[in-house]
């Protein structure tokens, strides 16, 4: 019995290294073109409300948790840093509108406070965040 070793014919072979080649390019366009929402660092139960809209992507988005504390940027924060934060941030961008997101068993007079914050920083738009009823 003997072996006879075949010779492998380089006509059968397919390259796949351009094939390669676009499937990096692709991910790197991919990452590169791809917006990552930002939260407010906190889970809330949104209230409902029927003449709930989307805003625009670009937005600052204010937590505010059941307990009354408040959230931006996923960091808790107090009035007073509140207010540093918006301030900066509307230096930036004085256009940015800036969303309350709070739950709905969240103080009220919590709220009333940002908002007279967001007053004092001279943020333009102000909104409160609502799951849109039927949702």
């Amino acid at each position: 019995m003997s072996f006879i070793r075949k010779r492998s014919n380089d006509a059968g072979k397919i390259d796949v290294s351009p094939m390669l080649d676009m499937v990096f390019i692709l991910l790197i366009f991919f990452i590169v073109t791809s917006t990552f929402t930002r939260e407010t660092g906190v889970d809330v139960t949104k209230p409902k409300a029927s003449s709930a809209k989307e805003l625009a992507k670009e937005s600052i988005l204010i937590g505010v948790t059941r307990q009354g504390t408040i959230h931006i940027n996923e960091t808790q924060v107090n009035l007073s840093t509140l207010n540093t934060v918006l301030r900066q941030m509307m230096a930036e961008a004085p256009d940015r509108p800036v969303i309350i997101v709070s739950d709905r068993d969240a103080p009220n007079g919590v709220v009333v406070d940002i908002l007279d914050e967001c007053n004092l920083a001279k943020v333009r738009k102000v909104s409160i965040s609502a799951n849109k009823e039927g949702e």
